[in-house]
């Protein structure tokens, strides 16, 4: 698969990918492991996954193999690891990224806090100092006006890492993100012009401090995040192709 999405992208595109869940601090069903490793992993009584060193490691392995063909291809961009919610600085310590970092060690690594915990306050200089001093980049992001403790701050931007910037992009419906059920309901957005001006000139911001900046949208119900990054493009004064129009069957 990953051979087919090489072949099928143009030269100078690259690809961001997304950690497995298991390195994360979400609870994880055994059957997303690949199969040879459901049988070795450890599971407990809800049929989750505990996270051993081993079974990480040798997750990392399978992951790894394919990272290499993205590489081979000169189109391996950065690995996001997007912590879950439950990853707070009240039940956890930063020091627990330590060990999946050393095992990535070579890999540009973005960190994405989802407990907002993490940026209130004195703690938002102890974290972004933690990725800093690892040489990880900071994801900022935008997101909803809401206090609540899932929903991150978007007034927050940060370089971390000299050679890219991150910014993604969630949406700004409230309701929507804090008790969606789905992926599609919690980034069901749709970013208007004056809201896409803003994330060009932040855009803009972060590109002054770092070589590259991966401005990635995550309003992924219908096509909202493609047809925001093609306006985002042409904010950003970049050549982009008016998209192909289906033609019309009746």
């Amino acid at each position: 698969m990953v051979e087919r999405w090489c072949a099928a992208t143009p030269d100078g595109f690259t690809f961001d990918i997304k950690l497995h869940q298991l390195f994360s601090f979400h609870s994880t069903s055994a059957k997303l492991l690949p199969p040879d490793l459901q049988s070795r992993a450890a599971i407990d009584a809800k049929g989750k996954v505990k996270p051993t060193r081993d079974v990480q490691e040798a997750l990392l392995q399978v992951f790894l193999s394919a990272a290499a063909i993205f590489r081979s291809a000169d189109k391996m961009g950065v690995l996001l690891l997007q912590l879950s919610p439950a990853f707070s600085p009240r039940k956890h310590e930063l020091s627990e990224l330590e060990p999946l970092m050393g095992m990535l060690n070579g890999y540009e690594i973005a960190i994405e806090f989802r407990n907002r915990n993490w940026v209130i306050g004195d703690q938002l200089r102890s974290t972004v100092d933690f990725v800093l001093k690892h040489g990880a980049i900071f994801v900022n992001v935008d997101a909803p006006e809401s206090d609540h403790f899932t929903v991150m701050r978007s007034d927050v931007d940060e370089v971390t890492n000299s050679n890219v910037a991150y910014l993604r992009l969630h949406g700004r419906d409230a309701k929507a993100y804090i008790t969606g059920k789905t992926v599609a309901a919690r980034f069901d957005y749709d970013y208007d012009e004056t809201e896409i001006t803003e994330v060009a000139e932040r855009s803009r911001k972060l590109a002054r401090e770092a070589r590259d900046v991966h401005v990635i949208f995550n309003n992924n119900n219908l096509d909202y995040a493609p047809r925001s990054a093609l306006r985002l493009r042409k904010a950003l004064g970049q050549i982009v192709n008016p998209p192909a129009e289906a033609p019309e069957l009746f």
